[in-house]
């Protein structure tokens, strides 16, 4: 299945807890269809004790979330995304301002 995000788009979160918030695409999972969005739905780890966090304790850490709540960011504004045949290319368009992304 293809995905219309991909990491580094800028993001907006259109459902869930953190409704409304925007954040920048770390990662994206294909097989699980969710991406990690950069300090959005913060989790609480707690790590024992390692050698490179000796102290352990608990650590905020940024969980995935499904790639239908999100919404990709142009000009400040979300938009629906579609591809077009550019040059022999396929190449990603906002459907609201018909520009490549």
């Amino acid at each position: 299945m293809k995905l219309k995000i991909k990491s580094g788009d800028i993001v907006k979160v259109m459902a869930g807890d953190h409704k409304g918030e925007q954040g920048k695409v770390v990662e994206v999972f294909i097989d699980k269809n969710r991406a990690i969005v950069e300090g959005v739905n913060l989790i609480s780890k707690h790590t024992k004790p390692s050698a490179q966090n000796p102290q352990g304790g608990i650590v905020k850490k940024e969980a995935s979330i499904h790639i239908s709540n999100l919404m990709l960011v142009e000009n400040g504004e979300t938009t629906k995304v579609k591809y077009r045949v550019e040059d022999g290319k396929k190449v990603r368009v906002s459907k609201k301002s018909d520009k490549v992304i």
